[in-house]
């Protein structure tokens, strides 16, 4: 962990930035505003609407207090916004007005004073405010990729995160993962036998993780593993990016026991969270991905990085023409929300949301035991699965495999991995010789699950896109015989989880022919 008076400085990582982004400038009308806060100024320059001519006075929010249990009543914080001699603590004026591309700089301080007290990041960062991590990758991929590139990524990982750079024609390079994330060893093979002649590329550069709770595997990198990629990626100059929107949603194991919520101090809480890759980073090259919108809501679309002066500077220039400033309100809401509630009543909340993710994610492994006979992996019919093998026995009382999964430690998802083996429909459609028979059966499979009203989402959305020519299973050199498949526990009932669940274990009994 680094200091805040006492910070390494970052190294030159210039020459990652691409061509497009070296040649961008400063928009010229931001060189404006810089003058019209002067006292005295008169401005004839810029084409500011005039405050008096905005129609929102005032904007009143209820919120939740930091601490919520549902099953006691609390009063609402109220956040009371208005403008001039109206206004609270907070004028609204300044956040209806056009700003920087940066963002509001009170919400910029207390960006970096929450980073300090979460992370420690041991390197001299900057910070920039982007209105979501979609748009913040996106941003990212048009700071240092090229058009043809290869972007590293894990064997799965979020389509939204690849659709953007697939028209650009950049592929993926996947690395394997086990139950502690992606293989350091298998990373640093990867770079080391890269060929350029046969991959047509030169060797990726940039590395993408969803480090924590993954989106859509669960999965949770630990320290060690983090230590090792980190030091892969020093050693062939490779950058970072850290797209962590739920790395507060940490939790440990489930159990069987009911658990009550008991807020600990803001230090211990800190202290039980896994060490991000930006307070290991002391070269510059993580550049770390914040959002709200697991933490707050969505719809906020308010986030900021936390990266090297030399990315954040090129990142501001095309803030400044494609997006400029996050929405005004959504800045005000958040700055006012925290000056109500102070960063440790954020952490607080943080560890409410911690709470309850935890207890969704219990509820859905309790109904995998409920309607599954769940064993070990080691124990199983397939020894070489991670974690737990949910099981269906047939009439011989023989335990027949449905699917694996990891228990996930942090998030919303619980990824899962399906087998076919001996299923009499999926054995069907690989002697006619359907051309990708995985795919075909975990679509017939999916679409059963619909028809019986529950769904997952299917785990073909979340491959490394490689090209056109790796799509299918084969090609991709997927395990055969198998198809992944995505449970959420975010959103649904306890008793919504239990009945999809059921659902679910009534469609897998037809198609593997046993009695339901």
């Amino acid at each position: 962990m680094g200091s805040i008076n006492h910070k390494h400085l970052p190294i030159d990582l210039s020459h990652h930035i691409n061509v497009k982004s070296k040649a961008r400038h400063p928009s010229p009308l931001k060189d404006i505003i810089r003058f019209m806060g002067k006292k005295g100024m008169i401005s004839l320059a810029g084409g500011l609407p005039h405050p008096s001519l905005f129609p929102v006075e005032r904007a009143i929010f209820e919120c939740q207090p930091p601490h919520i249990e549902p099953s006691i009543e609390t009063g609402l914080v109220s956040l009371d916004l208005g403008r001039g001699a109206n206004s609270g603590k907070l004028d609204l004026t300044q956040f209806l007005q056009y700003g920087s591309g940066a963002g509001n700089q009170k919400l910029l301080n207390l960006a970096r004073e929450l980073t300090e007290r979460m992370h420690a990041p041991p390197c001299e960062h900057e910070y920039l405010l982007h209105p979501g991590n979609t748009n913040a990758w996106s941003k990212v991929v048009g700071l240092l990729c090229e058009n043809n590139d290869y972007v590293i990524v894990d064997e799965f990982t979020y389509p939204s995160a690849q659709a953007l750079w697939i028209p650009l024609a950049i592929k993926a390079t996947p690395v394997s993962a086990d139950e502690q994330g992606m293989s350091a060893t298998g990373l640093r093979k990867m770079l080391t036998t890269w060929d350029e002649t046969s991959m047509g590329q030169k060797r990726p550069r940039l590395l993408y993780l969803v480090p924590v709770g993954s989106n859509p595997t669960g999965v949770t990198i630990s320290a060690q593993r983090r230590r090792e990629i980190y030091a892969v990626c020093v050693e062939f100059d490779i950058i970072l990016v850290e797209d962590d929107p739920y790395y507060c949603l940490q939790f440990p194991k489930s159990t069987i026991k009911e658990q009550t919520f008991t807020p600990v101090s803001s230090n211990k809480f800190l202290e039980s969270l896994i060490p991000s890759f930006l307070s290991m980073d002391t070269q510059g090259r993580v550049i770390r991905l914040e959002s709200f919108s697991k933490t707050l809501f969505p719809g906020l679309r308010l986030g900021f990085f936390v990266a090297n002066s030399v990315f954040t500077e090129r990142l501001l220039r095309v803030t400044e023409v494609e997006t400029q400033d996050p929405a005004g309100l959504s800045q005000a809401l958040t700055l006012a929300l925290f000056q109500n509630w102070g960063i440790d009543g954020y952490l607080t909340w943080l560890q409410s949301l911690q709470f309850q993710y935890r207890t969704r994610r219990d509820w859905l492994i309790t109904a995998f035991k409920d309607s599954f006979t769940v064993v070990p992996a080691t124990k199983s019919p397939v020894p070489k699965a991670q974690g737990n093998v949910a099981c269906i026995s047939d009439s011989n009382g023989r335990l027949l495999p449905v699917f694996s999964y990891i228990e996930p430690e942090a998030g919303m998802f619980v990824w899962s991995k399906f087998y076919f083996h001996g299923v009499c429909r999926f054995t069907e459609l690989r002697d006619v010789k359907v051309e990708d028979p995985e795919q075909a059966f975990a679509t017939e499979l999916w679409e059963a699950m619909a028809g019986e009203l529950v769904l997952l989402t299917p785990g073909s959305y979340y491959h490394a896109w490689q090209g056109l020519d790796k799509t299918s299973t084969a090609a991709r050199g997927a395990d055969p015989e198998s198809a992944f498949f995505r449970f959420s526990f975010a959103s649904p009932s306890k008793e919504q989880i239990e009945e999809g669940v059921r659902r679910v274990r009534n469609v897998v009994g037809k198609f593997w022919d046993v009695s339901v």
